[in-house]
């Protein structure tokens, strides 16, 4: 502070004056601040002034006050935003101490949530249940007619299912069978025609799933969708709405562009009234937490949404985002009727918003409705090739699932609706009991919360048919993978539950498919090492033509390569058959938006390629995501990217070189025992000699937008983008020009955003010794210790506390031995702070 100023008392006072009149919107108000005779008192006398207490000095050092910057708040924030005011009186008034206090968040309700603990040994359960039984206690399930319920239907449609998979399983297991040259006799053969069962079933359950989704969506009418029975009925003013938006380290633009374009489209609907915005926030970053601030406060400035639109961010973050949501449930749930739930990157209609209010005021006994969100958005070749490939292959599947589900769906987590009152009282989760890393906080919550939900009798749907609802890829491979590895874990921690109390058996399926996502990858791969090994095991070894002692006839190796190739066609066509399926329903349906005919069917060849080279990659990267979450190793929950961001050279090097040196000493290994079985494994040691050119170039912006001009990869949200994206892409556009927040040492120095932090601090103590003592011991602290010194998480505790907030911006002002960095950081120019204002 001595380097920084003069050593003249007046010194202080006259650049404080000086900065607060830079922000200072009225011209008599600025020219009364640097001509008047407030330059001639010391800073305590200032603050009081400022604040309207025209005692003098010493009386003002009689009242012994700790905190003469608070007196000031009010004041420099009116000085600041005199036309329009900074906010309504409601929202900007003064707590039980008097500090200026602008509210964030509505008053609460408070509503006690209890999880219940798990149960999880199959043995246990079977034991309670038998129990039950004998005491005379155990409840028969009334059987309801085929006519009166959707659940007879859905039973009957999951055994032929069932039925088609094991069929077809059994049938291609006994083909496998011919193909291996000791006809399965072996144990290697043995264990490799194991693992070709289980893997033939995933694709084959995948297969069934995608073609009843092409003839329900080849249907004009489909009599058990969620909203065939809903008009256009108005909303009961009593179905008041939350939309939650839970964010943590996000890009704040990103984030408020999305909730500002969906507000708009709700109030285009006229059916705004019914609903709330609520960004709850987990973010540990300070600068971040600041950026939210302000982004929170221009956009309720720009559209009158005070009241409308809440940011809170929690002080104890616990459980993530399942615990963010209970946060919420516990202190504002019991206000509302309904939740939907959005991620950082989900933008919603103001129509499908309303719809789905519809569809809940319709049905009473459904908890959730999942919508079917579309990807857009992106200009990465390879983000463009997945957002093709959900847009155009995305709906069969999500048909398939909704025609073999029905009410006991899938939720994924955002872009859906769910009935708070159930979610309150059974879907708040317990940890996992036991140590180790399957135990403790479930990761993935959504697949839990529905199983949850259906074991409590309320159903859970899918909308497959709703449109307005959008969300974003990531852009590249190795963000893709980061995503994957955290999905990975919780996957896996979730079988845990497979056998727990009352799930119904629809949900312990979806347990065990989400535990397949994966664990097909370490399974594929031990396949392709053990069908190398019988390689090796023939290529090194005399063949035993009488296995069996006192054979008269020998028993020859056979190998039939038409058997094998038709084998693999039959796989292939599993494979395939679903995407080509995906391009004539879009043909029927008209394919212009995605570039025509022609475009479309090019665009699926080319992303079918691409997905062929990025299979192995994949089956390794998910391979160690599987023995890393098993052994225990940490899993960094990182908010992926939400720019278009390229992958650079080293970065794909450093990702991909064991999976180069994998494939070229796989290759050279087979072609020395047997060069003609490298044809075979050609598409799997190719695709990971090739992985560090396919990961860098496909993140490229460059080569997406060529594609775009090639219209390859086109999609409707592209081709003519509905009005809530363009005007998310719009605002996006103005604020990442226009929207700057201050930093943390400027909040701290500068007079008006430090009022404004102030203002926005939560953590509003009733003043007692202790934490006096402790606040000062903590300013006195950070004074010296500058704000380089200073840990995030003791940013944010200055951030979260108004007095502490107040007492540093006066100490730093008077204090001459303050550290240097706080006002060079603090004070690097002369460009205002001001909130700024979007069209």
């Amino acid at each position: 502070m001595a380097e920084t100023m003069s050593s003249s008392q007046a010194a202080p006072t006259d650049l404080y004056l000086e900065r607060l009149a830079l922000e200072t919107q009225d011209r008599k108000e600025r020219y009364t601040l640097l001509a008047g005779d407030l330059d001639k008192l010391d800073m305590a006398s200032l603050h009081a002034a400022l604040g309207g207490d025209s005692e003098s000095e010493g009386d003002w050092q009689n009242k012994n006050n700790d905190d003469p910057a608070a007196l000031s708040v009010g004041r420099r924030l009116a000085l600041a935003y005199a036309e329009p005011p900074l906010a309504p009186p409601e929202v900007l008034s003064t707590d039980t101490s008097g500090i200026t206090r602008l509210r964030t968040s509505p008053p609460m309700k408070r509503t006690p949530l209890a999880p219940q603990k798990w149960s999880t040994n199959p043995f246990v359960n079977i034991g309670r249940r038998f129990k039950r039984w004998a005491n005379g206690d155990f409840r028969k399930r009334r059987r309801e007619s085929p006519s009166a319920s959707w659940k007879w239907v859905a039973r009957r449609r999951r055994w032929i299912l069932l039925v088609l998979i094991f069929g077809q399983s059994i049938i291609a297991a006994n083909q496998m069978r011919t193909v291996l040259p000791g006809q399965g006799l072996q144990w290697l053969e043995v264990t490799i025609l194991s693992l070709f069962v289980l893997l033939f079933a995933w694709v084959s359950a995948g297969f069934w799933t995608a073609l009843m989704g092409f003839f329900q969506l080849l249907r004009s009418h489909d009599r058990y969708a969620i909203d065939s029975e809903v008009g256009d009925e108005p909303i009961d003013d009593e179905a008041r709405t939350a939309l939650l938006v839970p964010i943590c380290n996000e890009d704040v633009a990103r984030v408020f562009a999305g909730v500002r374009a969906t507000l708009e489209s709700l109030r285009s609907t006229g059916n705004d009234r019914h609903f709330d915005i609520f960004i709850l926030s987990d973010t540990s970053d300070p600068d971040i937490a600041i950026q939210e601030t302000y982004a929170w406060l221009v956009l309720c400035r720009d559209l009158d949404a005070f009241g409308q639109v809440y940011y809170r961010r929690r002080q104890r973050r616990v459980k993530r985002k399942s615990g963010n949501l209970d946060d919420f449930c516990r202190r504002w749930g019991a206000l509302y009727r309904y939740m939907v739930v959005l991620d950082a990157d989900s933008v919603m209609s103001g129509k499908c918003l309303t719809r789905l209010v519809q569809m809940m005021e319709v049905h009473s006994r459904v908890g959730i409705i999942q919508t079917a969100p579309r990807a857009s958005g992106r200009l990465n070749l390879y983000a463009r090739m997945q957002q093709f490939a959900t847009r155009v292959y995305g709906p069969l599947f999500t048909a398939g699932l909704h025609f073999w589900q029905l009410g006991e769906s899938h939720y994924w987590g955002h872009n859906a609706i769910i009935r708070l009152a159930p979610f309150m009282q059974h879907c708040i989760l317990a940890p996992l009991p036991g140590k180790g890393s399957m135990s403790g906080e479930i990761l993935s919550h959504d697949f839990v919360e529905a199983a949850l939900m259906r074991r409590a009798g309320w159903g859970v749907w899918i909308a497959y048919k709703l449109e307005g609802s959008y969300e974003e890829m990531p852009p590249n491979l190795l963000d893709e993978l980061n995503r994957d590895r955290r999905w990975c874990h919780g996957n896996l921690m979730n079988f845990r539950l497979f056998f727990s109390q009352g799930i119904h058996p629809v949900h312990r399926a979806v347990f065990l498919t989400g535990l397949m996502s994966y664990l097909s990858a370490p399974l594929w791969c031990l396949f392709l090492i053990l069908s190398t090994a019988l390689l090796a095991v023939h290529s090194f070894s005399t063949p035993d033509y009488f296995p069996e002692p006192g054979m008269l006839f020998p028993v020859w190796p056979q190998w039939n390569p038409t058997l094998a190739v038709g084998l693999f066609g039959v796989t292939a066509l599993l494979l395939f058959l679903p995407k080509l399926l995906s391009v004539l329903l879009v043909w029927i349906k008209g394919s212009r938006q995605f570039g025509g005919p022609f475009k479309v069917l090019a665009s699926m060849v080319l992303e079918s390629l691409f997905s062929m080279l990025l299979a192995p990659v994949r089956m390794l990267f998910h391979t160690r995501f599987v023995l890393t979450s098993v052994m225990g190793w940490a899993v960094q929950w990182r908010s992926p990217s939400r720019e278009n961001s390229d992958t650079t050279w080293g970065d794909a090097i450093r990702a991909h070189w064991t999976q180069t040196l994998i494939g070229a000493v796989w290759a050279a290994g087979v072609y020395m025992m047997e060069p003609t079985f490298l044809w075979w494994l050609s598409p799997i040691v190719v695709a990971l000699m090739l992985s560090i050119p396919v990961s860098a170039l496909s993140s490229r912006v460059s080569l997406g937008q060529l594609s775009f001009q090639k219209r390859l990869f086109r999609i409707p949200e592209e081709t003519q983008p509905p009005r809530v994206l363009r005007r998310m892409v719009s605002l996006l556009a103005q604020m990442n020009t226009g929207m700057s927040a201050p930093s943390f040492a400027r909040v701290v120095v500068e007079p008006v955003p430090n009022a404004l932090a102030t203002a926005l601090g939560t953590s509003r103590h009733t003043d007692v010794s202790p934490i006096r003592q402790r606040r000062a011991e903590r300013v006195s602290r950070a004074v010296l210790m500058g704000p380089a010194g200073m840990s995030r998480l003791e940013r944010l505790d200055f951030l979260d506390d108004p007095v502490m907030m107040s007492q540093l911006h006066y100490h730093l002002w008077v204090d001459s031995k303050a550290h240097h960095g706080w006002f060079e950081l603090g004070l690097p120019g002369r460009e205002s702070t001001h909130l700024p204002t979007f069209s």
